[in-house]
């Protein structure tokens, strides 16, 4: 699709050394089906692998932004969308077939400004099974009571680019997401499809349940959030990217804390013993 040619809808997908996820992402992306059209823009951040060529690859058009973290990404992607709805997601994440029609439908109604649906993940351990699910199916509930939207995830999101204020950028890891719809909700009517979900990574959960509750979502999520929203300058930082090699370098050291005190109370137990037999 050349520069030139209009399109209903912009897909923007932010990527940090996305190599190995983003050909996935991409071609359920090529399979998507839109009337009036669809671009796919790759945000750059600053990626340090070939995520740029394997972008350009699958023929998406390929923005590069320096500032580091997925807020400033999606910023740099919405500025540059040409289509008359910006879509949201991420590159780790597959799209089933009919998603983008799907969301694409929902702007035929002109009161609605912004849609959004759930996420899954992609072999998830058990606790990640659990808890979105039920927090998704809240949502869902929530929404055919009220009308009201009580959380969008950015991997699946959609809304009209024309008048939308921008990302407060000084937010991280989620922080964007709670912030953006706030500001959708004063431009007009929010829309929940839970029929239309996304299927994600779960590699951030690789950390266990404990750091994801803990490190992920109560520090860099909602601490970050309330911080932020409370001063003008930013207190905190973006949020460490997850990665295989760093899941990994976790599980080994769990593994050892798990062996050192397992060590250490088989001593202790063995020295007791002992200490009881000398009386």
């Amino acid at each position: 699709m050349s520069a030139a040619e209009p399109v209903r809808l912009s897909v923007v997908v932010p990527a940090f050394d996305e190599e190995a996820y983003l050909p996935a992402t991409l071609a359920s992306l090529a399979r998507q089906h839109v009337p009036g059209g669809f671009e796919v823009v790759v945000v750059d951040n600053a990626s340090t692998d070939g995520t740029a060529a394997v972008a350009a690859r699958h023929g998406a058009r390929v923005v590069r932004e320096e500032t580091p973290g997925v807020c400033a990404a999606r910023q740099r992607g919405t500025e540059e969308a040409r289509g008359a709805v910006v879509v949201s997601t991420d590159a780790d994440t597959v799209h089933p077939d009919g998603w983008l029609a799907r969301l694409a439908g929902h702007f035929d109604d002109d009161d609605v400004v912004a849609v959004a649906g759930p996420c899954r993940y992609l072999d998830p351990p058990w606790w990640a099974r659990i808890f979105p699910t039920g927090w998704f199916a809240v949502i869902s509930a929530v929404h055919a009571l009220t009308g009201r939207v009580l959380y969008v995830t950015a991997t699946n999101i959609a809304f009209r680019r024309e008048g939308f204020p921008g990302y407060d950028t000084r937010l991280t890891q989620g922080g964007d997401e709670v912030d953006l719809l706030r500001r959708l909700r004063r431009r007009g009517r929010v829309v929940w499809d839970g029929g239309n979900p996304v299927l994600t990574s779960s590699r951030r959960m690789d950390q266990g349940l404990l750091h994801t509750l803990v490190v992920s979502y109560g520090y860099h999520y909602a601490l970050n959030l309330a911080l932020n929203r409370l001063r003008p300058d930013r207190v905190m930082h973006v949020a460490p990217v997850i990665r295989e090699q760093q899941a990994a370098t976790s599980r080994r050291l769990r593994r050892r804390w798990r062996v050192a005190v397992a060590v250490a109370v088989t001593a202790g137990l063995v020295l007791s013993r002992r200490r009881s037999g000398e009386r």
